[in-house]
Order: C-alpha cells, then sequence, then structure tokens
C-alpha cells in the first residue's frame, strides 16, 4: 500500500546516502494535528536527536498554528516533539549517531489510520562527485532506453 505523505523531503534522496528507514510515533498537541490536517508545516531542515534518558526528539520542525485557534494560549511552533520508538531502535540510532558523519533526518509525515506517522532515515552525507556522478548515470540510462526504442521501431 502507497503512503500519502503529509509532507515529503525530496532532498533527502539527492543529498545523502540513505543506510536505514524507520517509522516513528510522535506526540502532538491538539492544535498542531489541526495545522498538519491543513498542511501547514514545514521539516527541511529538521532532524532527530538522542537526548538524555534515552529519549529521542525531533528538532527544528515548524508547525505554523491556524488562524481559528483560540488567542488566549502561546503557541511554541518550533518546540522539541517527541518521538515514540522501542529501545532496540533508540539504541541503534545511538549508536549511528556516535559513529562519525552519520546523521538521522526527516523523510516525511503521513498519517496511519488516526495517527501521525514520522519516516526517519540513518544517513551519510555525499560529496559533490557523488551527486555528479549519480546524475551522469540517470541521464545515460535514460539514452539507452531511447536508443534502444529507436533500433526496435526500425
Amino acid at each position: 500500500m502507497k503512503k500519502k505523505y503529509i509532507i515529503f523531503n525530496k532532498k533527502i534522496y539527492h543529498n545523502f546516502f540513505i543506510k536505514k528507514e524507520i517509522e516513528a510515533g510522535i506526540i502532538l498537541q491538539g492544535w498542531e494535528v489541526k495545522s498538519l490536517r491543513l498542511n501547514k508545516i514545514t521539516i527541511i531542515n529538521s532532524y532527530i536527536s538522542v537526548i538524555h534518558n534515552d529519549k529521542v526528539f525531533l528538532l527544528n520542525s515548524n508547525i505554523n498554528p491556524l488562524n481559528t485557534i483560540c488567542n488566549h494560549i502561546k503557541f511554541n511552533s518550533i518546540r522539541k516533539r517527541e518521538l515514540l520508538l522501542n529501545k532496540k531502535e533508540i539504541y541503534l540510532l545511538k549508536d549511528y549517531l556516535n559513529n562519525k558523519g552519520f546523521t538521522v533526518v526527516v523523510i516525511g509525515l503521513y498519517w496511519k489510520k488516526s495517527w501521525c506517522k514520522l519516516k526517519i532515515a540513518i544517513v551519510k552525507g555525499k560529496k559533490k562527485y557523488d551527486k555528479r556522478s549519480l546524475l551522469k548515470n540517470k541521464e545515460w540510462n535514460i539514452n539507452k532506453l531511447r536508443i534502444i526504442k529507436k533500433n526496435i521501431n526500425f
């Protein structure tokens, strides 16, 4: 079954090598859920951090509050949001984060039944020459298919 993402970060696949993908739950407040239903979120610069006592948090994500929500409550749109993971997954994240060059980023948010889930990935950054070689291979494959298609028609 294909997931319908609330928000999806396409640049992750271009800028990083993905080692492992994990599904995580997220603890949200009521106004944040309402804003998510209307796609008022940005996760471009967001990342995951493991803080003391084995708690995992989503940092640098911005959920904009709706205009219709009551004004007497102060909203913190870039607060730390706790993620729900198993102990094995938390220890896996800790191990990778202790290695040099690895980081944990958010690929996307989606609904699973009535729960909001996060797809996170353990990644390692690509160098400029890695990105160039990937583009060359992609273009070559497209041209190769064109040549084959052209030769078959004759």
